[in-house]
């Protein structure tokens, strides 16, 4: 086996991991992806305009 035999090796099992990670985050549900989305909107904090009435 020779270093070109490798780099092909190497290359071929990063493609097959990456092609593993593509089809793992395609098979989520829309719904979590939906729910994920929607977490920075979920949060009940008052307005900077109130806050700083307060003050």
């Amino acid at each position: 086996m020779t270093i070109t035999d490798l780099r092909v090796a190497v290359t071929v099992v990063s493609f097959i991991v990456f092609l593993g990670i593509v089809v793992w985050a395609m098979a989520r549900s829309k719904k979590d992806l939906d729910e994920a989305a929607n977490v920075p909107f979920m949060e009940d904090d008052a307005p900077l305009a109130d806050k700083r009435q307060d003050a």
